[in-house]
């Protein structure tokens, strides 16, 4: 069914009339609590600057099926919840009419997403005014007809979250893969004290600071590593076949596999095998384990420093069990990869096609050549 086609079955010729937000709904705000009154056994959420709940509490003040809004910290985010919740001081959530569904609002308000987050007064803590979403202008289908209004609104709501329910479907199955694949390689790599020999990672390595504070330009045949995988590519190397930690800023910590001749910045670890006795693979699958994130030292940009690195320590069985493993683990990777990849593609499109359609629907215009529903 063309776009065309399907927008004029849906609305059958009936009128849209754009109404102020303000005008439509009743915008609420939420009642302040603070960390001290929460509760661990909370049965309800609290929402404050932010779409991660701040904590639960034993009451809610907003029921199940409301769109809220964050206006402080995190300010224009876009939530609905399906179950009662407790909106803070920080929280504008929206009472609607019986002829306006709630869940329609929330598609509507993320349609508008940029224009809200162009309006938030970014300040120490960015701030998001009443008046500027009680000005958001919302179409209202068939506004003489009630029902017939609600009909439209709510096969609108059905198509949309038929795309959102995809989305969260195929996200929660990349999230299991991850902890299964997570589980299994902890397992393999998990040995008691006395079972095997442990080694400082100084042992094992020599760690070395990347070259160059700037991602080279000059391109070529060697993939560039920076603190979080590849970010371009140069003409020359400094680093093969081994990993590289990220070593300073958001993704100080992180580990990934250089394979192949490669080129590291400053921004990353080269982590050169010194001991014989080590499978090179072996000794990277350990520090998948390590948490070097938590020992990056708190400054104005987080770092691991070589101390924390040559500290650290891991078990080394003998070789022919570390090449079992390193066996096993390189399928489960293998695996892993594969549905990383395959996964967050399809999730992208998924979102793709959401976006296209609430746009389509909520214009209540032509797309032309839109993908097909």
């Amino acid at each position: 069914m063309s776009s065309m086609n399907f927008m004029e079955k849906l609305l059958d010729g009936v009128a849209v009339e754009w109404k102020a937000l303000g005008d439509v709904v009743k915008l609420q705000r939420g009642k302040r609590l603070i960390k001290s009154q929460l509760e661990e056994a909370g049965k309800y959420a609290v929402y404050q600057n932010c779409m991660t709940p701040l904590g639960y509490y034993h009451e809610s003040n907003v029921v199940s099926d409301t769109t809220f809004i964050i206006s402080a910290g995190a300010a224009g985010e876009i939530g609905y919840s399906d179950v009662d919740f407790w909106a803070a001081d920080d929280v504008y959530f929206f009472l609607t009419p019986n002829n306006i569904k709630s869940k329609f609002v929330y598609h509507f308000l993320l349609t508008q997403q940029n224009k809200i987050s162009a309006q938030v007064r970014r300040a120490s803590i960015p701030r998001l005014s009443r008046t500027v979403v009680e000005s958001l202008q919302i179409p209202i289908p068939c506004p003489e007809n009630p029902k017939k209004s609600l009909e439209i609104q709510a096969e609108i709501v059905r198509i949309l979250d038929t795309f959102t329910e995809l989305t969260a479907e195929l996200t929660a199955e990349l999230t299991a893969r991850k902890k299964q694949y997570n589980y299994y390689r902890d397992q393999l790599l998990s040995f008691e004290e006395g079972e095997v020999e442990w080694k400082t990672l100084g042992d094992v390595y020599k760690f070395q600071y990347g070259m160059g504070n700037t991602i080279p330009t000059l391109g070529g045949e060697y993939s560039v590593y920076g603190s979080n995988g590849i970010v371009g590519t140069h003409n020359v190397f400094n680093s093969e076949d081994s990993p590289v930690i990220g070593h300073i800023g958001a993704y100080a910590g992180i580990v990934n596999w250089g394979a192949g001749k490669h080129f590291v910045t400053y921004n990353g670890v080269i982590c050169k095998l010194i001991n014989k006795f080590v499978h090179p693979k072996y000794a990277y699958y350990q520090l998948l384990k390590q948490d070097f994130n938590s020992m990056a030292k708190s400054a104005s940009h987080p770092f691991v420093s070589y101390d924390a690195l040559n500290k650290a320590s891991i078990p080394i069985p003998p070789l022919a069990e570390q090449e079992r493993i390193v066996a096993i683990l390189d399928k489960f990777d293998t695996l892993s990869h594969s549905i990383s990849e395959g996964l967050p593609r399809e999730i992208t499109l998924r979102q793709k096609q959401y976006e296209h359609y609430r746009n389509l629907l909520l214009s209540f215009k032509e797309a032309a050549n839109g993908p097909a529903l």
